[in-house]
């Protein structure tokens, strides 16, 4: 009974449901794209440097040091560079507060699945834009009239990736426009937009720490672009919370964005191993897009997606999947490390030998 108190717009509101996250000693979590390494030793001391002193007191609300790290990474100046509690928390002050107009914004109709919940919590006008046949972002068919346009980049849960040339065509169509491009996946191999800010006031770049960064559990996120579209999300969260990211998460970002030879390291890893995978994965009937993200898209081409997504988590490995038109056959696969990636493939034999 006590739900008569909702609002109009919360009995409405059809919530993002994220990945799981269950807890066994033996699970195989492959379904919410985590890093697969521990983070660098470098931020396991910047978090264990928190002193009673620093809990004690609020954090600085600008996070100063930690955008300064960001923009000397990225080659940008501080007030360039926003950060809030994870690129979710950052999306969603950049769909109140810069993707709200009476003109629509424009998306891909196949695409993360929490763009139409931010559409639908601030109430954003917005049409889906189908992907081509072969899945692919096609940018001409993101008409200039538009109020903007926001692409993730690597696209997911695709994993496929636009050229920057296909991001700058964009950009150049029509300055009134503001063009978005969510990055999560960005360090996999795909080139990101950030060269291009210094060019064009009407791009905003949004990254996450949780990815390539093994990050995942602190929360950071950022958005990079020309300071009034900065200053524009400074006056949303200053109205919302000015004290986004707590000290711990801070000094994590700081030691994670310094420690390059950790991050290199890493991400190459990660590479290889997606490589790696997908050619497996091939040899046994699947078709797998392309990725330039942490994890592959792939559907079997005689085995229904279900069935192997039932029998992969009654033996304790749990991927991603969608039960919507034209994906219902894929799974979405975080890349493991190669031990995680072997087990993978000798459970997906056994199933594929019950149902083929």
């Amino acid at each position: 009974m006590s739900q008569r108190f909702w609002s109009d717009l919360t009995r409405e509101l059809s919530p993002y449901v994220p990945g799981e996250q269950p807890k066994h000693p033996s699970l195989l979590k492959l379904n919410t794209n985590e890093s697969p390494y521990p983070p660098s030793d470098a931020v396991l001391a910047a978090v264990a440097s928190v002193s009673g002193d620093d809990v004690l007191r609020y954090p600085d609300p600008g996070a100063a040091e930690l955008r300064g790290a960001i923009s000397d990474f990225c080659g940008l100046k501080p007030e360039q560079v926003f950060v809030g509690n994870g690129s979710d928390e950052v999306l969603a002050h950049v769909f109140m507060g810069l993707l709200k107009h009476e003109r629509p914004l424009l998306y891909p109709d196949i695409c993360y699945s929490f763009y139409p919940v931010w559409c639908e919590l601030h109430r954003v006008t917005a049409e889906r834009v189908p992907l081509r046949d072969d899945f692919r972002i096609a940018v001409d068919d993101y008409r200039p009239d538009a109020a903007a346009v926001i692409l993730p980049n690597p696209n997911a849960p695709t994993g496929l990736a636009l050229e920057l040339g296909d991001i700058e065509r964009l950009l150049q169509a029509s300055a009134d426009r503001l063009i978005v491009v969510d990055e999560a996946y960005i360090d996999f191999g795909a080139q990101s937009a950030v060269p291009l800010i210094e060019r064009y006031d009407n791009l905003l770049v949004v990254q996450t720490l949780s990815k390539s960064r093994a990050l995942a559990g602190m929360r950071i996120g950022m958005a990079m672009g020309h300071p009034d579209l900065i200053e524009g999300l400074e006056r949303i969260k200053d109205s919302f919370n000015s004290y986004p990211l707590d000290i711990a998460a801070q000094r994590a970002g700081v030691a994670a964005m310094g420690d390059r030879a950790w991050y290199e390291e890493t991400r190459s890893q990660v590479m290889a191993s997606r490589d790696a995978l997908t050619g497996e994965l091939q040899s046994r009937g699947f078709e797998v897009l392309p990725s330039a993200a942490n994890f592959v898209f792939a559907r079997h081409k005689s085995a229904p997606g279900k069935a192997i997504f039932d029998g992969l988590r009654e033996r304790g490995v749990i991927v991603r999947r969608w039960d919507k038109p034209r994906i219902e056959d894929f799974l979405r696969i975080s890349v493991g490390t190669d031990a995680q990636c072997k087990r993978l493939l000798a459970e997906l034999d056994d199933i594929l030998g019950e149902v083929l």
